[in-house]
C-alpha cells in the first residue's frame, strides 16, 4: 500500500477546476442568501407600508407623535373618548407626544412623568387634564440618580451616559456633549398610588434603555392597562418581552409591521373595568410636581 505522501493527488489543472467550482458555488450561495434576504426585507417593507398606509388613510396624514404611535393608539382604542393614560418619559407637552391628541381631541386625562423639569410649564399651560411629575421612574423610590442631557436633543436624554453621548447624527462616531443632573427616583407603582390612580387604559414608556427598570417598579397585575406602547431598543428588547410574557401580555403583531421602534402589548385576558379614577384623588399623598 503506497504511503500517503507518495500517493498521486490533484495536479494543477484539477486544482484550478476545484477552486473555480468552489468560487462559483460560493457565489451562488451568496447570491441566493442575498436574494432571500432581499425578499424578506422587501416583504417586511411591503407589509409595513400596507399597514402604515391603512393607518395614515384612517387617522392621518398628520400626527403629533414622532412615529406612528398616535395612529396605533387611536386604532387600538377606536378613538374612544375619556380614557386615562400614564406617559413615562413624556418629554414636550406636544412635540413628539404620544398623548397630546388623546387629551386635546378625545378628552383623555392622565399622568405625564419626565426627569426634565423644564417641560412642566408647558403641561401647566396647554395640558390642563394632565398632571406632570418630575421624576426618574425606576425600581427604587426615594433615591436620586444621575441623568444625562445631550446638548440640543432632549429626546435622547438618558440615565445611560453612553447612550446619551453616543448618537450624534452630525458627526458619526463622535461623542455628543452632555450635562449631568441629579433627579429623584420613584417606582411607578408608588407614584400612581400616591396620585390616587387605581386603574388606567394606556401606558406609554419611552425612557432610552431604562425600560426594564420602569417595569421592575410597576405592578402591572394590579393596574392591568389595556394597551402598553413601549420603546424597545435591541439592548433591552428581550427583557421587555420576558416581562410581559410573565404577566400574561401578548405582542400585538399587526402593529409590528407599522412601527419598528416600539412594541405594543395587551393582556391575554382583559381585566374587568370600572370607571377610571381621577388623577390626584388622594391629595395628601400626591407627589410633588
Amino acid at each position: 500500500m503506497p504511503r500517503w505522501w507518495s500517493t498521486r493527488r490533484f495536479d494543477m489543472v484539477e486544482t484550478a477546476l476545484i477552486a473555480g467550482l468552489a468560487v462559483v458555488t460560493t457565489a451562488y450561495l451568496v447570491r441566493s442568501l442575498d436574494r432571500k434576504r432581499l425578499e424578506r426585507i422587501s416583504y417586511v417593507a411591503y407589509t409595513s407600508a400596507q399597514e402604515g398606509e391603512r393607518l395614515a388613510d384612517r387617522y392621518g396624514p398628520s400626527r403629533y407623535s414622532r412615529n406612528e404611535e398616535e395612529w396605533i393608539i387611536r386604532d387600538y382604542f377606536q378613538d374612544r373618548r375619556n380614557g386615562l393614560f400614564v406617559d413615562v418619559g413624556a418629554n414636550h407637552y406636544r412635540n413628539d407626544s404620544n398623548t397630546y391628541y388623546l387629551e386635546t381631541k378625545l378628552g383623555w386625562s392622565g399622568v405625564a412623568i419626565d426627569p426634565q423639569g423644564d417641560f412642566a410649564a408647558g403641561y401647566r399651560s396647554y395640558r390642563p387634564r394632565t398632571h406632570f411629575f418630575q421624576f426618574f421612574i425606576g425600581d427604587t423610590s426615594d433615591a436620586n440618580t444621575a441623568f444625562y442631557l445631550p446638548e440640543g436633543n432632549s429626546l435622547e436624554a438618558s440615565a445611560d451616559q453612553r447612550f446619551a453621548e453616543g448618537r450624534d447624527p452630525e458627526t458619526p462616531g463622535a461623542r455628543r456633549e452632555t450635562r449631568a443632573v441629579v433627579v429623584p427616583t420613584i417606582r411607578l407603582t408608588d407614584l400612581l398610588g400616591r396620585a390616587g390612580v387605581q386603574r388606567f387604559d394606556l401606558l406609554s414608556v419611552d425612557v432610552e434603555l431604562a425600560e426594564p427598570g420602569v417595569l421592575a417598579g410597576f405592578d402591572i397585575d394590579r393596574f392591568k392597562p389595556s394597551l402598553v406602547c413601549i420603546e424597545a431598543h435591541p439592548q433591552v428588547r428581550q427583557q421587555i418581552l420576558d416581562y410581559f410574557t410573565l404577566h400574561g401580555y401578548v405582542v400585538l403583531g399587526r402593529y409590528l409591521r407599522a412601527d419598528l421602534q416600539n412594541l405594543y402589548f395587551s393582556p391575554i385576558t382583559p381585566a374587568a373595568r370600572g370607571p377610571a379614577s381621577p388623577v390626584g384623588a388622594d391629595s395628601e399623598q400626591t407627589p410633588k410636581k
